[in-house]
């Protein structure tokens, strides 16, 4: 089968922690495959996307990479004009911009229609985000394929999805339950969900997205899954289990530079512009001792209440120990507005910086440029996967602080299974004093002990992660393998597909 007019359609959901994997999936697919790739969302997400490709160097000035904007007005679906991402959206809100995702299903297959037409058969694959179920009927309408993508781990996304889909907390009045899916021996915290699940019925807004969605998505022919078979063992065989189908572990997605410890230079991938420049950052960090920095940092759209933020800052200042801090309005107020001093103990940045402990940034950071630096001892993260594997990639162990999504999984998942994370709190409603922060904060940048064992941990997982991403010894590590086994896949069912339409015995 000649694979050299092959197209292939993605369509990512239009949240910021889900774009930046699928033009990272659409860059390892351009390095393996001479198909074109066409990735279709909104207009301003798309305008997002040229940001962020015109800085790569591998997709920049590819003729094979295509941005496709889909027609799209938030004003129709009691959204704030031109609102196309989760990002600076309250979360009530955000269920509303997930449901006008459904909206994009027919301009999505009047483009892959259209595809069909001009090149005289349909794309051989669709490779929809697994919120967009809706790409499975897409897919059987121009006849072609549909495989989903997770963004997030194995664990994580089959936790979520089993729970949005059973609601086992509902069936029990204890803190503590099973999971439908997971091991018997294993149980989940009621203080794990999110208050939306918590209060979830099934007739509930966000039960009746999820509840419609995944379920479209699990009749896709197979999915692909941001993680690798050698650091997700028990998440990837507990991810085939509850799905039934093929599933290729193809990740980490990262920016390669990150999976490359001889390369030295990295571009930042995030198409956001940094509230400091990556030089200061770094001589900042070559003033301080190796493995002594705390970098905290809680995601594209999270953040903590005014009353942890103050809590958090004196547990810091307490511990002694250098620290570089992404801040951002806490919960209740605008999230792209200005920070407020008031937002932290009187004077505390002045001391901070003055005695050069800390360093607050205002908007974003060149967070991958921290995490790779020698100084940085330990991540203090809400758990998206992202951040997660960024911070674990460079041997970087965790302090978990989980928000919303699947984080919480994530965490537990990184605190049991990997040991290379201890939980500080739990969403924005938990109370955090400042003596617990001071304390966890001295556990995890500790040489030898708790902190030592994480940090050792932490690197194997770092390793573990590379060796599935390179070629070594003429062997491809296993996630590209994985790749080239999606890639095989496809093309076989085309080719059946194809056989069968042209009225050919198959035998």
């Amino acid at each position: 089968m000649d694979t050299a007019e092959e197209h292939i359609v993605m369509l990512p959901l239009m949240a910021q922690g889900h774009l930046i994997p699928f033009l990272a999936l659409a860059r390892q697919i351009h390095q393996t495959t001479n198909f074109t790739i066409t990735i279709a969302t909104t207009p301003l997400n798309t305008a997002y996307l040229r940001s962020a490709v015109s800085s790569d160097p591998t997709l920049s000035h590819s003729p094979r990479l295509h941005l496709a904007a889909l027609p799209f007005n938030s004003s129709d679906h009691n959204l704030p004009p031109n609102t196309e991402n989760t990002e600076s959206l309250p979360l009530n809100q955000i269920i509303d911009l997930f449901h006008s995702s459904v909206a994009l299903e027919p301009p999505s297959h009047r483009l892959v229609a259209d595809i069909a037409a001009q090149e005289g058969r349909p794309p051989i694959c669709i490779v929809s985000d697994v919120f967009n179920g809706w790409a499975s009927r897409v897919a059987e309408r121009i006849n072609t394929t549909n495989v989903s993508f997770s963004t997030g781990g194995a664990y994580g996304t089959a936790a979520y999805m089993s729970v949005w889909l059973n609601l086992p907390h509902k069936s029990t009045d204890t803190d503590e339950f099973p999971v439908p899916g997971f091991p018997d021996s294993c149980r989940f915290h009621r203080s794990m969900l999110h208050q939306f699940i918590r209060a979830a019925d099934g007739t509930d807004s966000w039960s009746r997205f999820f509840q419609t969605q995944i379920p479209l998505s699990l009749g896709s022919s197979g999915w692909l899954c941001n993680t690798a078979e050698e650091v997700e063992v028990s998440g990837m065989e507990i991810l085939r289990k509850y799905i039934g189908k093929p599933v290729w572990g193809i990740g980490p997605l990262l920016p390669p530079a990150m999976l490359n410890s001889n390369s030295s230079t990295l571009t930042q991938h995030s198409g956001k512009e940094s509230g400091i420049s990556a030089q200061k950052c770094i001589e900042w960090l070559d003033s301080k001792p190796k493995s002594s920095v705390v970098y905290i940092a809680f995601g594209s759209q999270n953040t903590i209440s005014s009353s942890q933020m103050m809590e958090l800052a004196k547990g810091l200042e307490q511990s002694g120990k250098p620290f570089i801090w992404v801040v951002r309005p806490p919960v209740g107020f605008d999230q792209i507005g200005e920070f407020r001093s008031e937002w932290l103990p009187e004077g505390f940045e002045d001391r901070v910086s003055d005695g050069k402990q800390g360093l607050l940034v205002r908007k974003w950071a060149p967070q991958m440029e921290i995490l790779r630096h020698k100084s940085t001892a330990a991540f203090l993260s809400h758990c998206g996967w992202n951040s997660a594997m960024e911070g674990l990639s460079q041997g970087v162990p965790i302090i978990g602080w989980p928000l919303a999504a699947e984080q919480a999984y994530n965490a537990k998942m990184m605190v049991d299974e990997m040991g290379v994370c201890v939980e500080l709190a739990r969403g924005v409603g938990s109370g955090v004093e400042a003596e617990e922060v001071r304390k966890v904060v001295e556990l995890v940048t500790e040489e030898g002990g708790k902190g030592g064992e994480m940090k050792r941990k932490a690197v194997e997982i770092g390793e573990r992660m590379k060796a599935a991403m390179r070629v070594e010894g003429g062997r491809k590590g296993s996630s590209l393998k994985a790749m080239d086994d999606f890639v095989s896949a496809i093309v076989s069912t085309a080719a059946e597909r194809r056989r069968r339409s042209n009225g050919v015995a198959t035998g």
